[in-house]
């Protein structure tokens, strides 16, 4: 079986299927991604460039698209190089976000298409909208938002199949195309993200900070607004004050992934520090940036209490991660993050609500021992319906192969053992 997989980003949310299917005997992987794009041992990657492109002369609604088949041009090459070489796939597993679906069927019309459905843009109950504290985008930005749809409703209208990672992400598409969504996480490696009593972890300064001090974690890959860093930082001040002993450990970028940049010259990241410095110890505030991915792991083992935060949005990694790693997790009880935590295995807050969450982080360390059962239920949430090796692969392996659905697991995985 020849399997392609398509994202700009490769492996991005391929990362392990990819890897998995390149290991097993009869099956070839390629993949086509952009430049930025990550060679994976198994599959052949081709990469296509994309060199800057001018779409100031199109329509202001028009210029996402137009970008989009700028891009949907240099797959297509990518696509010829394959077929030229004899690669033709029996499955393409393809993300539509960003115009690389659009030529898919007209090189390889026969293929099976499953199109990744990460999140469908709108402005009811969703990221556009949901915080006041940022202007309202108009009439004109309501119709550019939903221009953003337009290469994702060409692969859906398409596609043999779609694949979202949660249900709350399915919930976003339109009814229309829901029932031919599967709903099938990625799966979180439970053997190396799991607690540590014995972890700790290096500040820049030499300081090593273990799980015997009070440290709270917050985690983006950028700090910015839909990932509630402007609340996190304005609940600081109070639980500094009341915890003097509390170490804040923040890890993430001061880029833009989302939503609107912030004011030309600053960060959002510095915005909302500059805003709280005067009133917390900035000892005890710790900017770790982005951090490899062991020290990342570390953090979370010696977290007294892990801060997620997000807008109707699109759900990290880094939420089930943390549950995976033992952390007790203070959440935003938005949708996405109720579909995960509960009252068992974390502690939901209203997302605006400062003094509710400084309050439940005092409480967290100050009674460490009190939280530790939601500790463990938030790790058995992951290992009973998350685990990487032992659910999500095989049932998304199955769903790939397209002759076995994640309804006959079990059988799956008596054949694969």
């Amino acid at each position: 079986m020849n399997v392609l997989f398509v994202h700009n980003n490769f492996p991005a949310q391929f990362q392990q299927l990819a890897r998995f299917l390149s290991q097993q005997p009869g099956v070839t992987v390629a993949a086509v991604g952009a430049q930025n794009s990550r060679a994976q041992k198994g599959v052949r990657l081709v990469k296509y460039s994309l060199t800057d492109v001018d779409v100031s002369a199109s329509h202001p609604f028009a210029r996402r698209f137009d970008l989009e088949c700028h891009r949907a041009e240099q797959v297509l090459y990518a696509l010829t190089t394959l077929a030229s070489s004899g690669f033709v796939p029996e499955v393409i597993v393809a993300h539509p976000g960003w115009g690389e679906t659009l030529p898919l069927r007209a090189v390889f019309p026969k293929a099976r298409l499953i199109v990744y459905c990460e999140f469908f843009y709108g402005t009811n109950d969703r990221d556009i909208g949901f915080d006041s504290e940022f202007p309202a985008i108009g009439v004109d930005g309501h119709v550019a938002l939903q221009m953003k749809n337009a290469a994702t409703l060409l692969a859906l209208s398409e596609c043999d199949a779609g694949l979202a990672p949660t249900q709350w992400q399915r919930s976003t598409f339109p009814r229309l195309h829901q029932d031919r969504i599967s709903v099938l996480h990625e799966g979180i490696d439970t053997a190396a993200i799991k607690p540590s009593q014995n972890a700790s972890f290096r500040l820049p300064s030499g300081r090593v900070l273990s799980a015997k001090n009070e440290v709270v974690t917050f985690v983006a890959r950028n700090l910015e607004p839909l990932r509630g860093y402007h609340v996190f930082m304005r609940a600081l001040p109070r639980l500094m004050a009341e915890r003097p002993n509390a170490e804040i450990l923040i890890i993430g970028g001061h880029g833009t992934s989302y939503g609107a940049p912030p004011p030309a010259g600053k960060t959002w990241q510095s915005i909302y520090l500059e805003e709280v410095s005067a009133r917390i110890d900035m000892r005890r505030v710790h900017l770790a940036g982005h951090l490899p991915y062991q020290d990342y792991l570390r953090a979370l083992q010696i977290s007294s209490a892990h801060v997620y935060l997000t807008y109707p949005f699109v759900l990290s990694w880094s939420l089930l991660e943390a549950m995976s790693a033992g952390c007790l997790v203070i959440g935003s009880d938005t949708a996405p993050v109720r579909e995960i935590i509960n009252a068992e295995n974390g502690i939901l807050v209203p997302f605006f609500d400062t003094d509710q969450l400084s309050k439940r982080l005092i409480e967290a360390l100050a009674h460490r021992e009190r939280f530790n059962g939601i500790r463990t239920a938030a790790r058995q949430t992951i290992l009973d319906q998350y685990d990487l090796a032992r659910t999500c692969l095989p049932a998304l392996v199955a769903f790939v192969r397209g002759g076995e659905t994640p309804s006959e697991l079990p059988r799956f995985l008596a054949r694969a053992g």
